[in-house]
């Protein structure tokens, strides 16, 4: 039918056209950024984060790399690197599914049923499992902490942000945010 190219550009033209916030990198269509926005009714909502999507040249065949770049307390995704343990999107991965289906679907579907039986973060899966009012407690925490939209915005930006009142915590999430090109954050596939 189409190919991969133009499936690629009407994908990222559809999510470009809705009401997410993307940034392209370098005007190119296979690497962009996502403003994402915690569901309502977990103890992730209000938070707001700067996912990082790669699309392979396979794409829609071969599924997406997704990362989240500002911290996030969270059992299946790496608290650091923020890759995203998705084994179930890849096992379900379909060229029928686009981007549109990530970002209202699949990752909202993660926060809100963490899988604590496949960890990425071990003290995050431990604490939903034997405590799960700490874990609640935990992920507002890291919410308020890491997940604003000033920390969204500065996380992996370069220097000269200027981030006021705020800046210390600013300039340390943007080291968090930071990978060197051997370790770029998220680079795990759906």
């Amino acid at each position: 039918m189409s190919s991969p190219k133009r499936r690629i550009e009407t994908d990222v033209m559809k999510l470009l056209m809705s009401d997410y916030e993307i940034t392209l990198v370098n005007d190119n269509m296979q690497e962009f950024y996502v403003r994402f926005h915690g569901p309502a009714e977990t103890p992730f909502e209000g938070g707001v984060w700067k996912v990082h999507v790669e699309l392979p040249d396979q794409y829609p065949y071969k599924s997406p790399s997704i990362g989240f770049m500002n911290r996030i307390f969270h059992p299946n995704i790496d608290e650091l690197s923020g890759s995203v343990c998705l084994d179930v999107i890849n096992q379900t991965w379909s060229p029928m599914f686009d981007m549109i289906n990530i970002f209202e679907v699949f990752l909202p579907q993660l926060l809100r049923y963490p899988n604590p039986t496949d960890p990425l973060n071990g003290e995050a899966a431990a604490l939903l499992m034997r405590e799960p009012k700490n874990y609640d407690a935990k992920v507002k925490e890291y919410v308020r902490k890491y997940a604003t939209k000033e920390s969204a915005d500065a996380v992996g930006a370069e220097d000269g942000e200027d981030g006021e009142g705020e800046e210390s915590e600013e300039e340390e999430m943007s080291d968090v945010g930071s990978f060197s090109e051997e370790e770029a954050a998220g680079d795990m596939e759906l």
